[in-house]
């Protein structure tokens, strides 16, 4: 009896995928596609493009499957394919621009009161979000980036720090929201 695709390992189901498993592809996609949509959205890419994306580098992680070792996770493989195909999408279409949004407005916040993270990230410069992102979201490292940027190494870390502080300071919580739920018993 042959073991049930869901409870075997991702480097297992990407051996098989390399001797022509669709199947077992399939349930890579199933078990990565959503988290490679999210990190190509936090990079700037309008939903409809982070789809089409997503689909291109899992259409390159197929034809390159028997390349993963399994030196780290399938995720973190298949998320740099994405990052490196969107990086190329966004130079090709000369959309590369430094737009920076005003950093003056409030994080946006849900019902509960709890950050948004998409939204703050938006706050970004597009330098800064794709750094931030490539950096913390496919975890790549600083030399990686600025190769695929064709940016200068110091630049990219610049931009990661740059953005990293500002994300910090609209995640936290205002002292006045913290004091305001104090009661005083008399």
């Amino acid at each position: 009896m042959t073991q049930p695709l869901v409870d075997r390992h991702d480097v297992e189901l990407a051996a098989l995928a390399a001797a022509g498993g669709r199947r077992e592809f399939g349930e890579l996609v199933r078990r990565h596609g959503s988290a490679v949509r999210a990190l190509l959205r936090r990079m700037g890419a309008q939903p409809s493009l982070a789809d089409d994306v997503a689909q291109d580098a899992f259409i390159q992680a197929f034809q390159r499957c028997g390349e993963f070792r399994g030196e780290g996770t399938f995720a973190a493989w298949v998320k740099r394919i994405a990052a490196r195909l969107y990086i190329k999408r966004v130079a090709k279409e000369a959309r590369y621009v430094a737009e920076i949004e005003n950093e003056d407005t409030a994080p946006a916040t849900d019902h509960a009161g709890l950050v948004d993270l998409d939204e703050a990230l938006k706050a970004l410069s597009e330098p800064e979000r794709l750094c931030v992102s490539l950096c913390h979201g496919a975890g790549m490292a600083h030399p990686e980036i600025a190769s695929a940027l064709n940016l200068p190494l110091g630049t990219v870390k610049s931009h990661v720090k740059r953005g990293l502080d500002k994300l910090r300071a609209r995640l936290q919580p205002e002292p006045a929201q913290t004091m305001g739920r104090i009661q005083h018993v008399g």
